[in-house]
């Protein structure tokens, strides 16, 4: 059975393609969805692509995700500078994280330089638009595949 990647993105990126294209680019988020798709299948994962304007709901996602995602790509979107409840549930299930943002969080405004999700995320990919979410896959896939061996190699 081949790896599950759960892809979890936060508030208002569902306005993709509208909001603030001069920061967010003018994909939509189906557009993503539809790339993400395409290149995990030339990686040979399964992939649960999901949006939420709802921190709670991204809670209970991260929680479903124990015992049925092998990996998990964030973009907590505004989340990322508030959430610590998103931050606890990520350490909780123990899964391999990447954090990925569409814009250079770091070339923007003081307060968005900081994200709690990141002390949970094995690296965080940031300014390079929907490219970052195939980087992240492709870079979780190699992961996953590695530790699969280290446990391989082990038993």
């Amino acid at each position: 059975m081949s790896e599950t990647l759960l892809i979890l993105n936060g508030p208002n990126l569902n306005l993709l393609g509208t909001r603030q294209p001069e920061v967010y680019g003018r994909e939509t988020l189906a557009d993503i969805e539809g790339s993400c798709r395409q290149i995990a299948q030339g990686f040979g994962v399964r992939i649960d692509f999901r949006q939420s304007n709802h921190e709670g709901e991204l809670v209970d996602w991260i929680h479903e995700a124990k015992g049925g995602a092998d990996g998990i790509i964030i973009n907590p979107a505004g989340y990322s500078h508030t959430s610590v409840a998103i931050l606890d549930a990520l350490l909780a299930v123990e899964i391999p994280t990447i954090e990925v943002h569409l814009s250079n969080i770091h070339q923007r405004e003081d307060f968005r330089h900081h994200s709690w999700v990141s002390k949970a995320a094995k690296g965080v990919i940031c300014g390079f638009g929907s490219l970052g979410y195939i980087l992240a896959i492709q870079a979780l896939t190699a992961e996953l595949k590695a530790a699969k061996q280290q446990q391989m190699a082990g038993s």
